[in-house]
């Protein structure tokens, strides 16, 4: 299992932006939730790396002010990186 917790501790957003990650985690469903963020179906671990690649990508956009952010697609990428690396913690 690769170490994501640092990166993931790391993880430096607006309040606002983590607030309603947290909020939309309860509703978070694995098998409907994942399909729409990545191509596969993955293990937990996996599946965090490529949320973590992501969502990486989506703050550099929101950074820059780049006009095809979606702060939508944001949160749902948020949302499933927190539920999953939940899962993978309960897993371990």
């Amino acid at each position: 299992m690769s170490d994501f917790r640092a990166p993931l501790a790391d993880l430096r957003r607006p309040k606002l932006l983590m607030h309603a990650a947290r909020f939309g985690v309860s509703d978070y469903r694995r098998e409907r939730d994942l399909r729409r963020l990545i191509s596969l179906p993955a293990s937990p671990e996996a599946t965090v790396s490529q949320l973590l690649s992501q969502e990486d990508k989506l703050e550099q956009n929101r950074q820059r002010g780049d006009a095809a952010y979606s702060i939508a697609r944001h949160i749902e990428v948020l949302i499933a990186l927190l539920a999953e690396s939940r899962l993978v913690m309960r897993q371990a």
